[in-house]
This record gives C-alpha cells, structure tokens and sequence, in this order.
C-alpha cells in the first residue's frame, strides 16, 4: 500500500482506496479524465473571480466620476474602495491564471 495523490483534492490517500476519503472522488476509472475536468474547472473558477474584480474596478471608477466631477465625502470613500480592491483583485487574479495555466495537464 503506498500513498497517492487524489486526481480531484490532490490530498494524500492510499493506492488501495475505491474512494477519496477527502473528496469521495472514485479512482477506480480513468484517473485522467478527472485531472482534466478538476483543470478546466479551475481555469473556469479564475475567469469568473477576474470577471468580478473587473467589473468592481469599473464600479468604482462609474462611482467616483459620475455626475462629470470627481467624488466628495462617503461617495469618494466607497468609490475609492472598489477600485483599489477591483485593481489588487484583478492583478492578483491574473497572476493566478498564470501560473495555473504553467502546470500541465
């Protein structure tokens, strides 16, 4: 008996196992086509958190600059937020996409 890497969690488990006891992912069929599905599901998983940060970037700049002037008071504050947490996600996120998109399949 050795221990083995699940194809779903990538958590330790034993070789003889029918199941993940971390995820209950079978590993008694094509262990491959899980890696692959577990891949695609991550990448799809990043590109909605860097759509979110985006669209929360946006956010702040439409709050910040609407009405022709630049923001005063609580509107500024709020405006502010968005678009630093938005720039910090987004930048984050992407760097994420990157080196997820390194590791092979």
């Amino acid at each position: 008996m050795a221990l083995i890497e699940c194809p779903i969690c990538r958590k330790r488990m034993s070789s003889k196992a029918p199941a993940c006891p971390h995820c209950e992912a079978k590993t008694n069929g094509d262990n491959g086509s899980l890696v692959r599905i577990n891949h695609i599901q991550k990448s799809s998983n990043l590109m909605n958190q860097s759509f979110v940060a985006m669209t929360l970037f946006i956010a702040g700049v439409v709050i910040w600059f609407w009405g022709g002037e630049p923001a005063e008071g609580l509107r500024a504050t709020i405006g502010a937020i968005c678009f630093v947490f938005g720039f910090v996600g987004y930048l984050i996120t992407r760097v994420r996409i990157v080196l997820h998109k390194r590791k092979s399949v």
